[in-house]
C-alpha cells in the first residue's frame, strides 16, 4: 500500500502546477529536434504530433483518475505497487529514477555545449558544474523554489513560441519572399501532398517525435505536494490538448508555412532559421537562450522527480532509508544529493566517450523506451484498478473516457513505436540495451524479496 505522504510540504499553487504541466509537454526536442522531424516526414509531422499528443493524454488521464482516487498516493509508484503488486512499485520506481538520470545528464551536458555559442573560451566543465550546483541548492531550499524555478523557465518556452508564431504570421500576412524566393504562404505546408515521403517517412517520424513529449507524466509526482489536488491536477491534464495544439502544432505549421519543409536543415533549429528570415540579428542568441533554459528545466525536472521517487521508494522499504529522511525544509535533501553526485559522475563518463553525438543518441533513446515502459504500466495499474476496485470507479470525479478502450489502444500504439525502433541502428542499439535494465532490476529484486522474506 501506498504510505501516508506525510512529512512532504503542500506548497505547490495552481499557477505552478499548470506551468509544470505546461513545460512537461514542451521539450528540447521542439526547439531543436523539430528540424530533423519535419525533414524526414515533411507535412505529416503534424499529424504524428497530434497522435502522440492525443495518446499521451490518455494515459495522462488514467494517471489522474488513480492519483484522485486515494490521495494517499504520492506519486505513481505507489498506485503500481498497490494495484499490481511490490514488484510493480519498485520496478516503476527505480525505471523511472534511472529515466530522469540519463535525460538530466544528456540536458546538463547540452547546456554546457550551448554555453559555448555565448561564451567559446570558457572550459565546457565549467556550466556544467553551475548549472547542476544551482538547480540543486534551489531544490534544497524548499519546494516552492522548485515550483518557481519551474514556472520561469516554462514561461521562457511559451514567450519564445508565442513569439515564433506571431512573427510567422506576420511574414505569412505580408507575402514575405525569402532571399532564396520561397514566398510565405499557407500554401506551402500542403503543396507537396500531406505524406511527400511517403508512409515510411510518416512511421519514421514517430521514432523522433516521441522523445520530445518525455516528461508529460512529471505532474504525476508532484501529487504529495500539490495544494488542493482535486481541482490542480484535473485543470493541468485537461490543458494538455489545446496546449499540444497551440504549440506543437501552431509552431511547426507555421513554420512550414514560412519556409517550405524541403528547404528546412535537419541539423538546425527552424526557430532560428525563421527568426534569421525576420531579419532579428538576435535570432540565434535569442533561440539559444531559450534552448538552454529548456534543457535546464529538463534537468531541474530531473533532480525533482529522482529525488521524490527515492523518498517513495525508501517509504516502502524499496531504496536505502537514508533517501525517506526529510530535511528541516520538509525536502528529501539526501536523495537530492545522490541525485546531484549521480549527475556529475555521468558528465564525466559523456565528456569521457569520444562520439558525443552517438552517446546522446543512446543515451535519449534509452530514456524514451524506458518512460514507455512507465506509461504502459500506467495503464496497466489502471487496468487492474478498474477489474479489482470498480467502487473506486463509480464514485469518481474525474473518470478516464473510454478508459478499458483507450488502455489497450494505447499499449498497441507503444509496442507500434517499439516496432519502430527497430528498423535503425542507432535506436535499436538502445533498444537491446534496455532489457540489461529490466535484468539488473530483476535481481535486485529478488534479493530484496529474499531478505524481506528471512526478516520475517
Amino acid at each position: 500500500m501506498a504510505g501516508t505522504g506525510r512529512g512532504l510540504e503542500r506548497s505547490l499553487e495552481n499557477r505552478h502546477i499548470q506551468m509544470m504541466a505546461l513545460g512537461g509537454a514542451i521539450g528540447t526536442g521542439l526547439f531543436m529536434g523539430s528540424g530533423k522531424t519535419i525533414s524526414v516526414a515533411g507535412p505529416s509531422i503534424l499529424l504524428v504530433y497530434l497522435i502522440i499528443g492525443v495518446m499521451l493524454f490518455f494515459v495522462m488521464r488514467a494517471l489522474g483518475e488513480l492519483l484522485l482516487s486515494n490521495l494517499a498516493y504520492k506519486s505513481f509508484t505507489d498506485f503500481a505497487d498497490d494495484l499490481l503488486g511490490p514488484w510493480a512499485g519498485f520496478f516503476v520506481g527505480w525505471t523511472y529514477w534511472f529515466c530522469w538520470i540519463v535525460t538530466a545528464i544528456a540536458e546538463v551536458v547540452a547546456i554546457a555545449a550551448y554555453a559555448k555559442f555565448f561564451f567559446p573560451l570558457m572550459p565546457s566543465w565549467i556550466p556544467a558544474l553551475a548549472c547542476v550546483g544551482l538547480l540543486l541548492g534551489l531544490n534544497l531550499v524548499n519546494v516552492r523554489a522548485f515550483g518557481e524555478l519551474e514556472f520561469w523557465f516554462a514561461m521562457i518556452k511559451i514567450v519564445a513560441i508565442l513569439a515564433l508564431i506571431f512573427v510567422g504570421i506576420a511574414l505569412v500576412a505580408t507575402g514575405f519572399t525569402a532571399p532564396s524566393g520561397a514566398k510565405a504562404d499557407l500554401a506551402n505546408i500542403a503543396r507537396d501532398g500531406l505524406f511527400p515521403t511517403g508512409l515510411w517517412g510518416f512511421f519514421a517520424g514517430f521514432q523522433i517525435a516521441v522523445f520530445a513529449f518525455v516528461g508529460i507524466e512529471l505532474v504525476g509526482t508532484t501529487a504529495a505536494e500539490t495544494r488542493d489536488p482535486e481541482k490542480t491536477l484535473p485543470r493541468a491534464i485537461n490543458a494538455i490538448p489545446i496546449r499540444i495544439l497551440l504549440f506543437y502544432l501552431g509552431a511547426l505549421a507555421v513554420i512550414m508555412a514560412v519556409t517550405p519543409w524541403k528547404t528546412l536543415s535537419a541539423d538546425k533549429s527552424p526557430f532560428v532559421e525563421l527568426f534569421v528570415l525576420a531579419g532579428l540579428p538576435a535570432a540565434a542568441a535569442f533561440v539559444n537562450l531559450v534552448v538552454m533554459s529548456s534543457a535546464a528545466s529538463s534537468a531541474n525536472s530531473g533532480i525533482f522527480s529522482t529525488s521524490r521517487m527515492l523518498y517513495g521508494l525508501a517509504d516502502k522499504g524499496d531504496a536505502p532509508a537514508a533517501f525517506g529522511r526529510l530535511s528541516a525544509q520538509r525536502v528529501p535533501s539526501i536523495g537530492l544529493y545522490f541525485t546531484g553526485f549521480c549527475l556529475l559522475g555521468g558528465v564525466l563518463l559523456v565528456y569521457l566517450v569520444p562520439d558525443l553525438g552517438e552517446a546522446f543518441t543512446l543515451v535519449t533513446t534509452l530514456s524514451a523506451v524506458l518512460f514507455m515502459f512507465v506509461w504502459a504500466m500506467i495503464l496497466f495499474s489502471y487496468l487492474a484498478y478498474r477489474k479489482n476496485r470498480p467502487e473506486l470507479h463509480v464514485r469518481s470525479a474525474y473518470k478516464m473516457p473510454a478508459g478499458v478502450l483507450m488502455c489497450w489502444v494505447c499499449l498497441a500504439f507503444f509496442a507500434f513505436i517499439i516496432v519502430l525502433l527497430t528498423f535503425e541502428a542507432d535506436t535499436r542499439l538502445a533498444l537491446m540495451a534496455s532489457p540489461v535494465w529490466f535484468a539488473i532490476l530483476g535481481i535486485a529484486w529478488m534479493v530484496l524479496r529474499g531478505r524481506r522474506t528471512v526478516a520475517a
